[in-house]
């Protein structure tokens, strides 16, 4: 159906939850919430200031250090449970509320990361409950003529600042609170401030169908991040921060995390390199080059700098070209659209920006590079190629986050490695070769946490999901990601 006529309620929850209540924010005020296709104001918010971040504080410690839920495994379950099941029952509704916040077509919101999917990391933190080896003992060892048996306990970090941002909201908040909560933590969710309905669906839900207690999660929005950010990050009650955002953002969260020593879990930028070999089959392996229009781009983990070989170069830009050229952006509710616009006017002018740049050090434009002609209203720009990129450009070194592709020759094997590697960022990638044992063989020396071999795809709940160098530091999802949010302790009793 046509944007015109989509009837879906997409009236999302304005209240904040603290200590267990919905609540307006104490100053009253409120801020717009607005459809990036239409730039119209869909519903309102309210706007946290630092004393609520502040109260949100204050109800996690206590319900951490008084009440049960750190340690009652049975309840932390049937809660999670009892989120998950009211979450598919707003299936509908939330996947509204994606579409009318984040501007994502409706046709990419049913499965993967954007919309319900990521209600399976609950199922995911759900089974590894049971199964997780909480405790555990080594050998006796006898240490200082003493026999000593030792005893391995995994318990929660604490209180954990939950920092998300606008690209991939719901999928985030998920990836966040769903382990930390598993593992006794409390949690303070502060949502973008772009995309807050898909933070407060979940105080709504927490609060009205769940039996978790008081303070146990709290869910804050904000025309303000930095200021209730920094409160998170500062404030020693708090134990643990884990964000989701830029690598320049996630600089700054280091640096005052540190002051308490907190615990810091950071995933942050990307530019990551499609390596197209030379016996690939470019009929299907270049359709990996239209990622950059998934969500218009605005993705840590989409690959935005495709290699091609010499030999192939001009066949392999021709046949984008071509391919970029099916991509039409408009209707979100087409049933074959991936494509919608950007999240606000500013990331459209940042994006827009780099366009300019790209032409101006020199980079060949091949197609796109301005915002579509049909479409008068909403942040959008056209898909866009670059071709006789260099990797030292700008553009090819920074991460854009719009649906913006660069091309980059390549001699052999080793230079591709060399020139996926030559990066700040080690977040992501993707190989396609006709030879899957060339292709691994390649795999084994690209530094980044994660890559797709021939079309396959890493992501799925059981995955840990992170990167190498300012791409982050630890991992989200699967087991790793659960460990994470607990501490280890050490116990000796005599053998």
């Amino acid at each position: 159906m046509s944007m015109a006529e989509n009837k879906v309620d997409v009236a999302g929850e304005a209240r904040l939850l603290i200590d267990g209540k919905l609540v307006d924010a104490h100053s009253g005020r409120r801020y717009a919430n607005l459809n990036p296709a239409t730039e119209q104001i869909i519903g309102e918010v309210a706007d946290a200031g630092v004393a609520d971040a502040d109260a949100a504080i204050a109800a996690a410690r206590h319900a951490f250090d008084n009440r049960d839920w750190s340690t009652d495994r049975a309840l932390r379950k049937r809660c999670l449970i009892q989120l998950r099941d009211a979450l598919r029952a707003a299936a509908p509704s939330l996947r509204a509320q994606v579409v009318a916040e984040t501007g994502a077509p409706m046709a990419i919101t049913e499965n993967g990361p954007q919309g319900d999917g990521p209600i399976a990391i609950l199922d995911y933190v759900i089974e590894l409950m049971d199964r997780y080896a909480w405790d555990r003992e080594l050998p006796v060892a006898n240490t200082m003529g003493v026999p000593s048996k030792r005893l391995i306990w995994r318990e929660p970090a604490g209180v954990v600042g939950a920092i998300s941002p606008w690209n991939f909201p719901f999928q985030i908040n998920l990836a966040k609170i769903a382990p930390a909560l598993a593992a006794g933590c409390t949690v303070v969710l502060k949502s973008a401030p772009e995309t807050p309905w898909t933070a407060t669906i979940l105080g709504k839900l927490a609060a009205e169908q769940t039996d978790m207690p008081a303070g146990v999660l709290n869910v804050l929005t904000s025309s303000d991040p930095a200021a209730v950010g920094e409160k998170l990050v500062a404030d020693p009650r708090v134990d643990m921060v884990s964000f989701t955002g830029s690598t320049q953002t996630g600089r700054r969260i280091m640096a005052s995390a540190a002051a308490s020593v907190k615990k810091v879990f950071l995933e942050l930028g990307g530019k990551s390199a499609n390596i197209i070999l030379d016996d690939a089959d470019f009929s299907t392996a270049l359709l990996s080059g239209l990622a950059v229009c998934y969500h218009a781009g605005q993705g840590c983990a989409i690959t935005t700098r495709i290699l091609l070989p010499k030999s192939r170069y001009a066949e392999g830009v021709e046949t984008l070209k071509a391919m970029f050229g099916y991509v039409q952006p408009g209707d979100q509710f087409a049933p074959q659209q991936i494509m919608g616009p950007l999240v606000s006017a500013r990331q459209r002018q940042r994006v827009l920006d780099y366009i300019e740049l790209g032409k101006a050090e020199g980079a060949r434009l091949v197609c796109g590079g301005g915002k579509p002609a049909h479409l008068s209203r909403g942040w959008w720009v056209e898909p866009t190629l670059f071709a006789d990129v260099r990797n030292d450009m700008r553009i090819a070194r920074e991460e854009i986050f719009g649906p913006v592709l660069v091309a980059i020759p390549f001699d052999d094997d080793d230079d591709a490695v060399r020139i996926a590697n030559d990066s700040d960022y080690g977040l992501s990638g993707a190989i396609f070769s006709a030879d899957p044992e060339r292709a691994l063989r390649m795999a084994r020396r690209v530094r980044t946490g994660t890559l797709n071999v021939n079309g396959a795809n890493f992501f799925a709940p059981d995955s840990p999901f992170g990167g190498y160098k300012q791409s982050g530091i630890g991992r989200e999802m699967g087991v790793q990601g659960f460990e994470e949010y607990l501490q280890t302790k050490t116990v000796a009793v005599p053998a």
